[in-house]
């Protein structure tokens, strides 16, 4: 099992809009092979810090999606966001693998 989490931090007073757009994605990432779950946390202090948690089956699956044609769409997407302060955002991209559970 393969991990990614891509942290970022979006202004405390502009989570909720950012939290509405994840709950309206795409979900085209859900349909690559290797793709388990994904799921976006709020860290509970901090709300403006957003956590992009994804499950694949393997790091090999994973770097099929990120050299795909339709991951490459949907960030050029994101760059063309209205608001340009969260255009903007660069995340903090962490890989993990699952070696017990």
């Amino acid at each position: 099992m393969h991990i990614v989490n891509s942290t970022f931090q979006v202004p405390p007073e502009k989570a909720e809009e950012v939290i509405g757009i994840y709950k309206g994605r795409s979900k085209r990432v859900d349909q690559a092979e290797g793709f388990v779950s994904f799921q976006l946390l709020q860290n509970q202090k901090r709300p403006g810090e957003l956590v992009v948690h994804m499950e694949w089956a393997s790091n090999d699956q994973y770097l099929n999606w990120v050299r795909s044609s339709e991951f490459k769409e949907i960030h050029e997407l994101e760059k063309k966001y209205p608001d340009q302060e969260l255009a903007s955002i660069i995340p903090k991209v962490a890989q993990y693998k699952v070696v017990a559970n």
